[in-house]
């Protein structure tokens, strides 16, 4: 599945996208998250405060308890304020 980052999330973790297979048992997006925290520490910082960041699954945004089996993509984004 490719992963997608977006704002700070790309610095902190130093790609905007990758590609990865996420272990059996990695069915959710909460789940999804708390796997690349164990990856490396640059994962585990990205993800300190996963209140303030936002999902979408396949281009539908959604919430941490969606299932990503059979996702193609999911784009991880803090907030967007408009002006």
């Amino acid at each position: 599945m490719k992963l997608l980052y977006f704002a700070w999330l790309r610095e902190r973790i130093g790609v905007g996208s990758e590609e990865v297979s996420p272990p059996q048992g990695v069915d959710t997006v909460g789940a999804l998250i708390e796997w690349l925290k164990t990856r490396e520490p640059r994962y585990e910082a990205a993800f300190a405060q996963t209140a303030a960041i936002k999902v979408a699954v396949d281009q539908e945004q959604t919430d941490f308890d969606a299932s990503i089996v059979g996702a193609r993509e999911v784009a991880l984004f803090p907030p967007v304020t408009g002006g």
